[in-house]
Order: C-alpha cells, then sequence, then structure tokens
C-alpha cells in the first residue's frame, strides 16, 4: 500500500530523474553554446543559435523548476511537448539507415517515454515536497 509520504517522495524522486536529463544537456549547451549551435545546425534546427539559447533555456529553465516543484503541473506539459518536438528534430531516423537508424530510433522512442513520464507527472502534480509558488489544487502548500 502507498502512504501520502511515500507517494511524495516517489513524486519528488521522479521530479527529480525526470529533470537530471534535461539539465546535465542543458548545462553542456550553456558550457559549449557554439557546440550547440553546430550541433543544431547539423540536425537541421531551425536558425541553429537560436533554437540553441532556446534549447539551453528550456532545458535549465524547466529541469531547476521541476526539481524544486515550482508549477510542476503546466512546464511539465511545456517539456513534453519540448521533447516530442526535439525527437521530431533529432532524431529523424526514418531519413537513415543501418546502425545510425537503429540508434537514432531509440533515442526518438526515448523521448516519447520521457514525454509520457512527464504527461505522468503534470497529472500527478508535485507531491508536497515542492516549493509551491504554482499552487496545485491537489495538495496543500507547505
Amino acid at each position: 500500500m502507498i502512504t501520502p509520504a511515500t507517494r511524495d517522495a516517489a513524486l519528488l524522486a521522479s521530479r527529480i530523474a525526470l529533470s537530471v536529463l534535461f539539465l546535465v544537456m542543458g548545462w553542456g549547451k550553456l558550457s559549449d553554446y557554439s557546440g550547440a549551435v553546430a550541433y543544431m545546425a547539423q540536425t537541421g534546427a531551425p536558425l541553429p543559435a537560436l533554437s540553441a539559447l532556446v534549447a539551453t533555456g528550456v532545458e535549465l529553465g524547466i529541469g531547476v523548476a521541476l526539481v524544486l516543484g515550482v508549477f510542476v503541473e503546466p512546464l511539465a506539459l511545456l517539456l513534453a511537448a519540448y521533447t516530442v518536438v526535439t525527437g521530431f528534430i533529432g532524431h529523424h531516423f526514418w531519413t537513415m539507415e543501418g546502425m545510425l537508424r537503429y540508434d537514432m530510433m531509440i533515442h526518438f522512442y526515448k523521448n516519447i517515454g520521457i514525454a509520457g513520464g512527464l504527461i505522468a507527472l503534470a497529472v500527478a502534480g508535485p507531491g508536497r515536497f515542492a516549493l509551491r509558488l504554482g499552487r496545485s489544487a491537489k495538495t496543500p502548500a507547505l
């Protein structure tokens, strides 16, 4: 049986686990912005410099917000949409062949799976261990 305390701890762990990828990748883009721009150009992202800037802000900003439990419901949905879109832009396996196709297919469906986890987090809410700047009707503020 899942107790409220266990549920809240699991939601905190979920927020952290789902955010780690975005924080690591966002930090990588911030610390090597020219490399991020080059990657965006290589994948065919529109306006590579702007795409790299947006990606850095989204990944770091929303990643931190989710860890803290701030505005979890709308930001998790926004990040889910971002993750699906970046899957189509960055992992277009249907245009590739051989092992590269297989590798990109894994990455694409990984993005879809992460989006599913983010949608589930948006539905569940942040749990009790959150800052609550974006107050949820599901759980009271600390």
